[in-house]
């Protein structure tokens, strides 16, 4: 027996989400029609508010709703510094320790040659440009510490070192194969301080 097709279409639609299978689609379907109608309202305003009120900031290309977001407009943070990250929610993450005061920059990626994302695929550009502008002393790479987190770090160190900043890279109190947006505080506030030139 198949499902209705507004059923089927929302499994489907909930099976494009990360990490869900057709088990766990199919039991949120269901959980979202015996939900109330105002709270589906509320989900359905939700996910259209994420796409339609949310843009990425011109400036790091960090999620904001104004342009250039808070942190880039903040006067009194650090702007000698530059901490590296390959996703917005790496920065959320970063914020929660309330230690690091310089700027962002969200590379929304990493440099992958098995699945053919180069240089010019990801936010690397812009940083370069910023790098040219800003008053930078120090940038600090924040990516995972998988392999293509490693290359990535790598192409930037040589692209910047030679603009006579000093490029640096989180310690490695982050697990080899883990993601910053897991850790925990502690463990965050030991890599930064950690840092290592490379």
């Amino acid at each position: 027996m198949q499902y209705p097709e507004p059923i089927a279409r929302l499994i489907a639609s909930y099976m494009n989400l990360p990490g869900i299978g057709q088990k766990t689609a199919t039991r949120l379907a269901f959980y979202t029609i015996d939900m109330k109608d105002e709270a589906v309202n509320d989900f359905a305003k939700s996910l259209l508010s994420v796409k339609r009120d949310l843009t990425y900031c011109s400036v790091c290309g960090n999620i904001t709703e104004d342009d250039p977001c808070e942190i880039c407009a903040d006067t009194t943070r650090d702007h000698s510094i530059i901490l590296v990250v390959e996703e917005p929610k790496d920065v959320m993450a970063l914020e929660k320790m309330k230690e690091y005061q310089g700027l962002y920059h969200v590379l929304h990626g990493v440099l992958s040659p098995m699945e053919g994302t180069g240089p010019e695929d990801i936010n690397i550009p812009s940083l370069i440009k910023r790098l040219e502008n800003e008053e930078v002393k120090e940038v600090v790479i924040a990516t995972n510490a998988s392999t293509e987190g490693e290359a990535t770090a790598m192409y930037l160190s040589r692209l910047i070192k030679p603009a006579g900043i000093k490029v640096t890279r989180l310690a490695h109190g982050l697990s080899v194969g883990s993601d910053i947006e897991y850790a925990d505080e502690v463990t965050l506030s030991k890599a930064v301080e950690g840092r290592t030139e490379i």
